[in-house]
């Protein structure tokens, strides 16, 4: 693995007193994608949003580029290189598409204009406000939104959940440019088992807030007893 972008060492966090995660350990490397797997309620959303430091932090560290981001506001998170597609995608319902997507950016690769060609369906849409997008368009824009960071690690929470599959279809297809662009890292949290494993070449899998599994997703893809074993469910 290259030199890692991001780590998370000895991490014990949750929400105010309620511990979830239990001495968790991950490490991100330039460029890798990592996909994140396990039934409901076994910590996954909470990982991301303990990165992104949302939670609160009993013990351990994050690591962003070496530097410790433990203590950090979340907003300066976002200025460190980290970039956040949340499950609720959180979009302002008041602001047009074009306002949506400058909140927060940084200068980089990522312009807008880039990304309206990532996302054509967002340029037709630019002028409309937050309430008036489908949940596909809601998606793409919050996808949108944290690329305007310029990331270096992009973090999603189950980005198809909701989404009929030919929406499911075409926004994994922009995530696979996004993955083999080569320039960030991505931490995909994915209820969709078969679309996790097919993703990323390495799987993580989750259970009562600590990583059980830590290997190559073709183990689990060639396994299904494996991975039933692991989570309890295949496919």
């Amino acid at each position: 693995m290259s030199n890692p972008v991001l780590m998370a060492i000895d991490v014990t966090a949750g929400y105010g007193d309620t511990i979830v995660l239990d001495d968790l350990s991950l490490n991100l490397g330039e460029g890798e994608s990592i996909s994140v797997i396990g039934r409901n309620g076994v910590g996954k959303t909470t990982l991301l949003a303990t990165i992104m430091g949302h939670t609160t932090l009993h013990g351990g560290q994050i690591l962003l580029a070496d530097d410790d981001q433990s203590d950090t506001p979340s907003f300066k998170r976002v200025k460190a290189g980290l970039g956040y597609v949340p499950q609720e995608r959180e979009i302002f319902p008041s602001l047009t598409v074009d306002e949506n997507m400058n909140i927060g950016a940084n200068p980089g690769e990522w312009t807008a204009e880039k990304l309206f060609e990532l996302f054509p369906n967002l340029a037709e849409r630019r002028g409309n406000m937050g309430n008036q997008l489908s949940g596909g368009e809601l998606q793409m824009l919050a996808i949108a939104r944290a690329l305007m960071t310029n990331p270096k690690v992009l973090l999603m929470d189950e980005p198809s959940e909701g989404l009929a599959p030919v929406i499911v279809e075409e926004l994994f297809r922009v995530m696979t440019q996004l993955r083999d662009g080569g320039g960030m890292s991505i931490i995909l949290v994915e209820q969709n088992t078969r679309i996790a494993l097919d993703f990323s070449k390495r799987t993580m899998v989750m259970d009562r807030g600590r990583i059980i599994f830590d290997g190559e997703s073709e183990v689990l893809k060639r396994e299904p007893s494996k991975l039933e074993e692991l989570i309890g469910l295949s496919g």
